[in-house]
């Protein structure tokens, strides 16, 4: 995996995770090792980080082992859950998300360039 992505283990990460969108936006993705189409999504993951935003933090939950991380990013934020998902945080609100097929390197990318400066 790209040495800019932290997997979240743990609720205090994931509290961490929050605090550091108050400087910089950080873009959470959930993935399911279960899923073909998750494994889709994050080959588009994989793909736009060759060509990554360093001004943003980016954060893998895999959710059968961060189950607990993921609920509570659904909880905190009011974004149902879903696998795969991107959701980008900033200021410790969840500014934009999509999931499955909408999740696309190009679609990260532009996303990221449009947000990352917005209040």
């Amino acid at each position: 995996m790209n040495p800019l992505v932290k997997e979240l283990h743990t609720l205090e990460e994931l509290e961490q995770t929050f605090e550091e969108s108050k400087t910089h936006p950080v873009l959470l993705f959930k993935h399911s090792n279960a899923c073909p189409i998750s494994s889709r999504a994050f080959r588009e993951f994989k793909t736009y980080l060759e060509n990554p935003d360093e001004s943003v933090s980016y954060k893998l939950i895999i959710v059968q082992t961060a189950r607990p991380v993921s609920n509570a990013i659904e909880s905190r934020l009011n974004i149902l859950h879903e696998s795969p998902q991107a959701i980008l945080v900033k200021n410790g609100k969840g500014i934009w998300n999509a999931s499955h097929g909408a999740i696309t390197a190009s679609r990260l990318a532009e996303t990221i360039q449009s947000h990352k400066n917005a209040d």
